[in-house]
């Protein structure tokens, strides 16, 4: 894991509770804890991957000036690369981790969008030929 942020990649998602989605994206996922300020945020690294996960009594959870609360969900998402797709849907299936779709596959391989606990969307993706 590097520490030099500049080589990081960071992405923010907003979470319900910041326990619960360092327990997924370490068990689940293979993140490692890079800062911890639980419950209010913390910080998990994949790679050159570095997820902000801050929540409700973080300052990315605040209201904006016009009283616009943000919140976890959407579609926009990260995507983790995975060399057997079908085994990790297995996997993470069997651990419980809810899907929103099934195993889509196109032109450059095969997708599955998951959600993490707070309804943030993970898409894992097998690269065509692997």
């Amino acid at each position: 894991m590097t520490a030099d942020l500049a080589e990081l990649v960071s992405v923010r998602y907003l979470v319900d509770d910041v326990g619960a989605a360092i327990d997924f994206y370490t068990r689940q996922l293979g993140f490692a804890v890079r800062m911890s300020a639980a419950p209010a945020f913390a910080d998990v690294t994949r790679g050159h991957l570095r997820l902000l996960l801050s929540g409700p009594a973080s300052s990315a959870g605040r209201a904006m000036p016009d009283g616009t609360k943000p919140g976890p969900g959407g579609w926009n998402r990260i995507h983790l690369i995975v060399g057997d797709i079908a085994a990790e849907v297995t996997r993470l299936r069997a651990a419980g981790v809810p899907f929103r779709s099934d195993i889509v596959t196109g032109p450059g391989g095969q997708q599955i969008v998951l959600d993490d606990p707070s309804g943030n969307p993970v898409e894992l993706f097998q690269p065509a030929g692997r």
